[in-house]
């Protein structure tokens, strides 16, 4: 039976490493999660604005077969430097794919909108690059959820969103799925004007604030007019056309490019499951699955759509965490200010 692992993150799987780094007069940051070992992954893209680099690579008809890490940044298109320092970090320790002499790292990565929280934007070189590296520099098991690395100028609907993270483990059979996400999405990750979250039904150990079910017919009462997009008159605390969640799942399992694919399709659903409204026009909303290859994958068709089950519970969960666990910061309230009284 699947189980939170020990720290409830996305480290809980083997050969997987997570870095934060993170510019507070800037309002924005980058998480890097390192593969200690060159991996397989792929990506799915479902939002109608993304940023991203060197995804097309990942298609299972494409030729790399191995990462070496994937980079999520704040920043819009600026943020996409941060892989630039991500790849140094790399080849100053010989990783990436040998071709003939040289070397080139592995490190595709997207973008989440983050550039008007009120931060000091006025720079003369984006940021992204140090952070980049800073952020690798940084992987380690445990990290901080909520204002940290990609998510520290993120919102989510009507609150502040944040970095989030969740694990699954059968301690039988030793699988391990775990997912990562920085959630700055026009839609809302709760319920209408309460406070409990979409993804309720899914937590583990009152992983998000312990509130149980919604009062019944909640759910039914959300407008779906244009008021249920509405954040305020204040453009810095929402604009229509800039938002984005970004997220890796990851799983011990050994997968090749396609079931990588499937998988981050299958996730998708975990984003579906803790956001309403999701994969709009205004979001770039992708998910990027990666398999470090521990131990052998489930052999038949059933088992592998359970796995991709866990990871999108996983997703579903680490949404509602970033968002638990987000602290107010300018325009943005964060859960805890919003609805703890």
């Amino acid at each position: 039976m699947l189980q939170p692992g020990p720290r409830n993150l996305i480290t809980d799987v083997d050969g997987i490493l997570v870095g934060n780094a993170q510019d507070a007069r800037v309002r924005s940051g980058t998480t890097v999660v390192l593969a200690e070992r060159a991996c397989v992954a792929s990506v799915d893209v479902r939002g109608g604005a993304p940023g991203s680099r060197d995804t097309d690579l990942l298609d299972p008809t494409c030729r790399v077969q191995a990462i070496d890490a994937i980079f999520l940044s704040g920043g819009s298109a600026f943020g996409l430097g941060a892989g630039d320092g991500v790849m140094k970090w790399l080849h100053e320790r010989g990783r990436g794919l040998q071709v003939g002499p040289a070397t080139v790292p592995i490190a595709p990565g997207a973008i989440l909108f983050d550039l008007l929280n009120g931060g000091d934007k006025d720079w003369d070189w984006p940021p992204y690059r140090e952070l980049g590296y800073a952020a690798t520099n940084a992987a380690a098991r445990n990290f901080a959820l909520g204002n940290n690395g990609a998510g520290l100028g993120a919102r989510a609907g009507h609150l502040k969103g944040g970095l989030g993270s969740a694990s699954a483990v059968d301690p039988a059979t030793g699988l391990q799925v775990g997912a990562i996400v920085a959630v700055n999405a026009v839609g809302f990750a709760t319920m209408g004007d309460g406070p409990h979250f979409w993804a309720w039904a899914l937590e583990q150990n009152g992983e998000f604030g312990g509130l149980g079910p919604p009062p019944r017919g909640l759910g039914l009462t959300v407008s779906h007019k244009r008021e249920f997009l509405d954040h305020g008159a204040d453009a810095t605390a929402g604009e229509p056309v800039g938002n984005t969640t970004i997220a890796v799942v990851a799983t011990n399992a050994r997968l090749d490019k396609a079931w990588c694919k499937r998988l981050a399709i299958m996730a998708q659903d975990g984003l579906a499951r803790a956001l309403r409204p999701v994969h709009t026009p205004a979001d770039g909303d992708a998910v990027f699955a990666m398999a470090t290859g521990r131990i052998e994958a489930p052999s038949d068709p059933i088992a592998l759509a359970e796995l991709g089950t866990a990871a999108a519970d996983c997703l579903a969960r680490a949404v509602a965490r970033a968002v638990y666990a987000a602290e107010s910061l300018g325009p943005f309230r964060g859960w805890t200010d919003t609805y703890r009284r």
